[in-house]
C-alpha cells in the first residue's frame, strides 16, 4: 500500500469537531475529538475514539461517563483550546465557563449542544480506544451549524 495514497483517502472521511469532558478522582479532563458517530437508535448509542494516552481517556475509562459538546461553526477557538487537555480555574475549564451535569461531569456553557453518555462497551486497539456509550441526557442551547474538521483546515487522520 502506498502510504501517501492511504493518508489522502482516509483524510477524505468527513468529521465534525467536538469537545469531550469527563471527570475522575484526579479532577476534570477534556479534549477535542473528531472520531465520533451515532451507532444505534434504540437504545441511543454513540461511538467515540479517544487517544489512549490522554487524561480524557483515563477519566472516561475510570468514570464510564462523558459529555460530548457540539462545537459551533463560529467556535474554532473553543475547539483549539482543548487540543492539549484541560486546566480548571474557578468555574472555567481552559478559560471557558462550565457547569456541572447531574452526574458531576464538567458541562461547557458556550457550545450550542451537548449530550451526556454512559459507556456500555469499549474496544481497545491501536493508539485510540473506541468507547460505545448510551446517550442518557442532552441539551440544545442554540440551533446552529456545527464546525467540521474541513472548515478549520486541520487534519486528523490518515
Amino acid at each position: 500500500m502506498d502510504p501517501a495514497i492511504k493518508k489522502k483517502a482516509l483524510r477524505m472521511i468527513t468529521y465534525g469537531l467536538f469537545v469531550a469532558t469527563s471527570r475522575d478522582d484526579s479532577g476534570p479532563a477534556a479534549g477535542t475529538i473528531n472520531w465520533i458517530s451515532q451507532s444505534s437508535f434504540t437504545p441511543p448509542l454513540i461511538m467515540v475514539a479517544i487517544k489512549a494516552d490522554s487524561a480524557l481517556h483515563r477519566a472516561v475509562a475510570a468514570s464510564r461517563r462523558f459529555i460530548v459538546h457540539v462545537v459551533g461553526k463560529d467556535q474554532k477557538d473553543l475547539a483549539t483550546a482543548f487540543f492539549r487537555g484541560a486546566e480548571l480555574s474557578g468555574d472555567r475549564l481552559n478559560g471557558y465557563r462550565i457547569e456541572s451535569s447531574a452526574n458531576g461531569i464538567p458541562l461547557l456553557v458556550d457550545p450550542p449542544a451537548w449530550f451526556e453518555s454512559r459507556v456500555v462497551n469499549d474496544v481497545r486497539g491501536g493508539d485510540h480506544t473506541v468507547f460505545v456509550a448510551e446517550v442518557v441526557e442532552a441539551g440544545v442551547r442554540k440551533d446552529t451549524e456545527p464546525l467540521t474538521l474541513r472548515d478549520t483546515g486541520f487534519f486528523y487522520g490518515g
